[in-house]
């Protein structure tokens, strides 16, 4: 069994950070090590929140414990999302590589949470330069939207050589993948969303229609990203991992719009992720 150590955020109700990246993880038979960087009672999304961003040594301190259980050896991969501020960061990016030190085979994927289309940052001023000075370069995998991916590449995006161009330009600073999980470009079809995965054997695009979520449900990205790497890690190539990813958050959206609600329906559609009934094919691009 393969085992990923998860550091993000945690909401008490809805599905974002963990809340939307453990459930996958453990369905596709991932065990997950869970690291919460922040308690918030709902996503921010919502406009008012309670809670709390734990503090760098809080983590810091909760890693060292999970180390001293030799957890660290086993883990097969770090995933890490919304990292709260610079401090707690640096403690995700140097648990990477604590990890890596302990396993050699082991991978960092970063989810590079700092912002969407529409909303801009929604990060602490600092984390943005941090994730791209910091973060990127330690990554192995990379799983950024469109928004992040145009910041982290200093490259707008509007037309497919756009996107290859950019994800081009963060595989040159360290990460072999980058999966971009949200693409939305001029020069395709406006009723279709696309996924685009890039790294060094090859470049691969999914299509999938876009479905009428309103408001659109927060916590895809994250859910995406495991969805990848669970399907990674067990050993499908980049293509079949953005195929499998692609129709399981396509299977997620259709419930979720069936059932009229803002949170992802996970526990409702876990059948139809592990299974979904709808498979969407991968188109090489080089």
């Amino acid at each position: 069994m393969k085992t990923v150590l998860s550091i993000q955020s945690h909401v008490a109700y809805g599905y974002v950070g963990n809340r939307a990246a453990v459930f996958p993880l453990q369905r596709l038979g991932i065990d997950a090590v869970a690291v919460n960087t922040v308690q918030f009672s709902n996503h921010t999304g919502y406009g008012a929140w309670t809670g709390q961003v734990f503090t760098a040594e809080h983590i810091a301190d909760v890693v060292d414990g999970v180390a001293a259980r030799g957890v660290l050896p086993r883990c097969d991969a770090v995933l890490s999302g919304y990292m709260g501020d610079v401090g707690l960061g640096q403690v995700i990016v140097e648990t990477a590589a604590r990890v890596k030190a302990a396993n050699p085979q082991a991978i960092y994927c970063c989810d590079p949470v700092m912002g969407d289309v529409g909303r801009g940052f929604f990060v602490r001023p600092g984390l943005p330069d941090f994730i791209k000075t910091h973060a990127v370069p330690a990554a192995d995998l990379l799983t950024p939207n469109q928004f992040e991916l145009e910041y982290l590449a200093d490259h707008p995006i509007h037309t497919l050589d756009d996107a290859l161009a950019a994800t081009a330009a963060l595989r040159a600073r360290g990460p072999r993948l980058v999966l971009v999980t949200s693409l939305t470009r001029q020069d395709a079809a406006a009723d279709r969303i696309e996924m685009l995965v890039d790294d060094t054997d090859g470049a691969w695009l999914v299509s999938t229609p876009r479905l009428a979520l309103e408001p659109s449900p927060n916590g895809s990205g994250d859910a995406v990203a495991a969805l990848f790497l669970a399907h990674y890690l067990k050993g499908f190539d980049p293509a079949e991992a953005l195929e499998q990813a692609a129709a399981a958050i396509y299977a997620i959206f259709e419930t979720t719009r069936r059932m009229g609600t803002r949170e992802l329906q996970l526990i409702a559609a876990q059948d139809d992720f592990v299974n979904p009934p709808r498979r969407f094919a991968a188109t090489r691009l080089r």
